[in-house]
């Protein structure tokens, strides 16, 4: 498995270079300038200076080498000396946002928590809530659990989720007040009031997500048991006189697991994306919100530098999802 995981991950590197060109040519091709928003009565010699200042006047490929330069060496170099206290990338041009004219990387940072808070607990809370419901739906096929989750499930993965974010707003912020109608991302808690009123800011986005990913994981793992339960060996299993419970959660669990886990590795990185549509509904200042203001803006470095990390987050998980095979299933072997 070492030799196989090495072999991916030196496969990885240039699929990531070729990701990185294609996403960097396709911002290139797209209309807008970033500095359409400046106003007409800037001097045309001092709009030159700023584009200069910008990078935006040399040649695609150099602007693309000196990306990758900054991104691979100078970044790591300067997260290194946060770390431990050096100086090596003192001096050094970092990815700057032409919006912000800050780091793009102490900007994800900054809003990396809020992301990680909301879309995080959303997506974990909605895979503890699929799979059980999943296993019981196919458990007791065509009963009325089946079909409540199946009507339930059919709802939640049909309705957009802002559609589902506006429903929940007017009923339970303006009209019954129960939660915050906005999310309040400079809240810090520090007490038990401040975490009561963290939990009830959360509850609506959460609820949002979590009934979407929770729709979609359960349909996945109700089929792939339903697969198994017909299975030769989970007749053996029975026959050789062990419980259902032994056979259910055992037995045909862990092969039923296989397919499933494809589905959650793969929707990790959207927790690191952000759901981008709850951010706005919501007004959560995550990463989904940057990365919309960001295209709204024309803020290349920071659009190229969001998307070349979610590319990068699902290769990683896709990887993860193959080892796990071998571990769900002994019969796979990377050798």
């Amino acid at each position: 498995m070492f030799q196989y995981t090495m072999r991916r991950l030196l496969i990885a590197i240039p699929t990531l270079l070729i990701i990185s060109l294609v996403i960097f040519l396709l911002l290139e091709a797209a209309p807008g300038d970033p500095l359409g928003e400046v106003p007409l009565t800037v001097p045309p010699e001092v709009k030159a200076k700023m584009r200069t200042a910008l990078g935006l006047d040399a040649s695609w490929y150099i602007r693309y080498f000196l990306w990758l330069k900054q991104m691979f060496w100078i970044e790591p170099m300067h997260l290194w000396d946060t770390l431990f206290g050096t100086h090596m990338a003192d001096d050094m041009q970092r990815v700057i946002s032409f919006q912000s004219r800050q780091p793009v990387m102490d900007i994800i940072a900054q809003r990396m928590p809020q992301t990680l808070i909301v879309v995080g607990s959303a997506y974990v809370i909605g895979v503890l809530i699929a799979v059980p419901i999943g296993i019981l739906s196919a458990y007791r096929q065509y009963s009325w659990f089946d079909n409540l989750g199946t009507f339930i499930s059919m709802i939640g993965f049909s309705v957009p989720t802002f559609f589902t974010g506006v429903v929940l707003i007017v009923i339970f912020a303006v009209k019954l007040q129960w939660f915050p109608m906005v999310y309040d991302t400079t809240l810090q808690v520090t007490d038990w009031a401040s975490f009561t009123k963290q939990l009830k800011q959360m509850v609506m986005p959460v609820t949002v997500l979590s009934l979407f990913n929770a729709a979609q994981i359960s349909r996945f793992m109700r089929s792939s048991m339903l697969d198994n339960l017909g299975q030769d060996y989970v007749r053996t299993a029975r026959a050789k006189g062990l419980t259902e419970r032994v056979v259910v959660l055992i037995h045909v669990l862990r092969n039923s697991l296989i397919p499933v886990v494809t589905v959650i590795a793969l929707g990790v990185p959207s927790i690191f994306g952000g759901a981008i549509i709850t951010e706005q509904v919501f007004k959560v200042n995550g990463l989904g919100q940057q990365l919309i203001l960001a295209i709204h803006a024309n803020d290349l470095p920071m659009v190229m530098t969001l998307t070349f990390i979610f590319a990068v987050l699902i290769v990683l998980f896709n990887l993860i999802a193959d080892l796990l095979y071998g571990i769900l299933d002994p019969r796979i072997r990377y050798d």
